[in-house]
């Protein structure tokens, strides 16, 4: 399997249209939950910054992501990772044939909430349910992913 050089660890990229949200969100729970065994990373095919509402619904879960930011897919030509995966419809449409190398593919099309005429309390609310839905699919991908939900209770 491919790994990491520099870490030993094996390695993935989680791809979506903006990395703003979905990816963004996927690279903190899994490095939350799974940084010592996964080199995790995260881009987007036309990067914007970082989403504070992702950014919200993750430091109630205890996982400050604050930190991270939007990456280009560019950056990671030519590299080789062990897990590839896209999170919307349109990155996985766009990179048809130009996917980056990955042992494992897998793709999943999480809607990102729309900012659109919505009071802040029902926006959260979808992005709540975007993490929540983005965790349960990583407990079913990741085969050291814990079963984080009784984990969450604890924090």
């Amino acid at each position: 399997m491919p790994e990491d050089a520099r870490t030993g660890k094996e390695t993935v990229l989680f791809i979506c249209s903006f990395n703003s949200v979905r990816s963004q969100m996927a690279e903190g729970l899994l490095r939350a939950w799974c940084g010592d065994r996964y080199e995790i990373f995260s881009a987007g095919i036309a990067p914007t910054g970082l989403n504070p509402n992702a950014v919200t619904v993750m430091r109630e879960i205890g996982i400050d992501i604050s930190h991270q930011r939007g990456k280009s897919l560019n950056r990671f030509s030519g590299t080789t990772f062990t897990y590839v995966a896209t999170l919307c419809d349109h990155a996985r449409l766009a990179l048809s044939g130009s996917l980056p190398t990955g042992l494992y593919v897998n793709h999943r099309n999480f809607t990102s909430p729309s900012e659109l005429r919505r009071n802040k309390a029902d926006l959260l609310a979808e992005y709540r349910t975007l993490r929540d839905d983005i965790n349960a699919w990583l407990m079913e991908m990741f085969p050291y992913y814990p079963d984080s939900r009784h984990e969450q209770k604890k924090r």
